[in-house]
């Protein structure tokens, strides 16, 4: 979660929420920015620098949770957004901008040879689910524990399951999430144990003849702080293809990771991948891409598809003018040099770590990074919620506040890094996040 309060004054922002809890339930509409007693709101952005309605200047590491890859204001976006939104912003016609996104993303993503577009990434996923399901004739889906895949209530399962109910490690239950998710859902899910290869094994040919899809995200659980092994994407990868099973790449974040994804750096392909955020440009965007033989219950040449899919704003020009606009900026220098100020992020965080001799740990590659507050070490969802529950959870808020006063805006702990970054806005991070960290260890032990 983003921590956005400060020690500054928030008259505005307090005037401000005043009129939303007349009009919005608790005056929020996103729950991830809840904070006492008000938010801070924005004011604008520019570059990697966000200004709130204070008149507080902080670097924005959450970059609105990794879609803005390009920062604010980014001069080409704005002209092509401003030159798209005078000539169309939305039709019931096609534009040729889908066509140029499209053709992008069949040249980078290893898995893709035909995509389409909606809204989100939660759509992507709902989608991705639809036509595993229609190109297997099979209906239950398989995912992580732990796994995030957006808002869809299928795919909540076991998102944040704890000890009383989550069963046994190498089988475990499907829970609710939230209230009104129906019992009818949690039978369609079944639900892996990450980095167990031999119990994932088991239960992937236990249930082959019903599993349409397996889904999770190659690179992180829980949006950065657990890792798939290699070992374990191999034997998904392997044991998927060989039960008939649809493997779908959750690369909503982790396309970040590189210029053909996290999937190319990987050297594995799935089947289906999912995607969203930085292949909008700061637009809301969703996409679904395949090999052409799963993506071909979209097709109508022949008559009705398998999936008909539609939406009153899917690949809005806007979007995909954005999109299109991002992906071309992102180079395969531009990931290099990301990647390089990522790593000097890091070392600067181990230092500080080191120097200050502090039980925390440093996580990331490319441009995501984070340090934690535990030396914990999580290789599934439950080692992850265990050190939450006892060291991390009770702390990190207190260190986000610390950081928040250094004018750093973070995301748990973490570090999202953009393009119009610089050598100087990493040094000034790690100078504000050892002062922080020094006050940290001052307070907490």
């Amino acid at each position: 979660m983003a921590s956005v309060s400060s020690t500054h004054n928030q008259t505005v922002s307090a005037e401000i929420f005043a009129r939303a809890r007349e009009v919005m339930p608790s005056g929020y509409t996103r729950h991830l920015v809840v904070q006492k007693p008000n938010p801070t709101y924005a004011d604008f952005g520019d570059g990697c620098w966000l200004t709130d309605v204070e008149g507080n200047r902080r670097i924005d590491w959450v970059n609105n949770f990794s879609s803005l890859i390009h920062g604010h204001n980014k001069r080409e976006i704005i002209d092509v957004l401003a030159t798209q939104a005078g000539r169309l912003m939305s039709a019931v016609l096609p534009t040729e901008w889908e066509v140029e996104l499209a053709a992008i993303l069949c040249e980078r993503i290893p898995s893709i040879e035909r995509v389409r577009f909606m809204n989100s990434g939660t759509e992507a996923n709902q989608i991705a689910v639809k036509a595993a399901r229609a190109y297997t004739g099979k209906p239950k889906v398989a995912k992580m524990e732990g796994g995030y895949h957006g808002q869809f209530d299928l795919l909540e399962a076991s998102f944040q399951s704890n000890p009383a109910n989550w069963g046994d490690a190498r089988t475990p239950n499907a829970t609710i999430y939230q209230a009104g998710h129906p019992q009818a859902l949690l039978d369609l899910v079944t639900i892996l144990p990450l980095n167990d290869i031999e119990a994932t094994r088991t239960l992937l040919r236990a249930e082959a003849d019903s599993l349409a899809a397996v889904i999770l995200d190659p690179q992180r659980l829980q949006l950065g702080m657990v890792s798939p092994s290699r070992d374990y994407l191999e034997m998904l990868r392997e044991e998927t293809e060989k039960l008939g099973i649809v493997l779908i790449f959750d690369e909503v974040w982790s396309l970040r990771a590189g210029y053909h994804g996290f999937q190319g750096q990987l050297g594995i392909t799935p089947d289906l991948t999912t995607m969203g955020k930085i292949i909008g440009g700061g637009i809301p965007v969703g996409g679904c891409g395949g090999q052409q033989k799963f993506m071909s219950v979209f097709e109508v040449d022949s008559g009705d598809p398998k999936i008909k899919h539609s939406g009153t704003f899917t690949a809005n020009p806007m979007a995909m003018a954005c999109g299109t606009t991002s992906m071309r900026l992102l180079t395969p220098e531009v990931f290099d040099r990301m990647a390089a100020q990522g790593e000097r992020l890091r070392e600067g965080l181990r230092a500080i770590r080191r120097d200050l001799g502090l039980k925390a740990q440093v996580l990331g590659e490319g441009s995501l990074s984070a340090m934690l507050p535990t030396e914990l070490q999580m290789t599934n969802y439950r080692e992850l919620a265990h050190a939450f529950a006892t060291e991390v959870g009770p702390k990190l808020p207190i260190l986000q506040q610390l950081l928040i006063d250094e004018d750093l805006l973070t995301m748990r702990g973490g570090f999202v890094g953009s393009t119009p970054m610089t050598d100087d806005d990493i040094d000034f991070t790690i100078a504000g996040a050892r002062r922080a960290w020094t006050r940290f260890k001052e307070q907490v032990g």
